[in-house]
């Protein structure tokens, strides 16, 4: 969980970065849609994470389905980013 909170925040505070950088939009504008995807898969996995960790601390019954989708959001990540 902390390792893709940490992923997400860089990645949303890169986003930020761009937003400043006006005059170099041009010039980032081909990193637009891998930065977005990035935000969004690692925000997801940060939320299933996190859903997962509270359902293990409470014995939920359901903490075994947000264990499933944490390995499936890593499975996605694993495929998006692997060379």
């Amino acid at each position: 969980m902390g390792s893709a909170v940490s992923i997400a925040a860089g990645l949303i505070l890169t986003w930020v970065v761009f937003l400043f950088l006006s005059d170099s939009a041009a010039r980032f504008a081909p990193e637009r849609l891998p930065l977005a995807r990035g935000v969004a898969v690692f925000t997801l996995i940060s939320a299933a994470s996190a859903a997962s960790f509270y359902g293990e601390l409470r014995e939920q019954r359901w903490r075994f389905a947000s264990h499933l989708a944490v390995v499936a959001l890593l499975a996605l990540a694993v495929w998006l980013y692997w060379p």
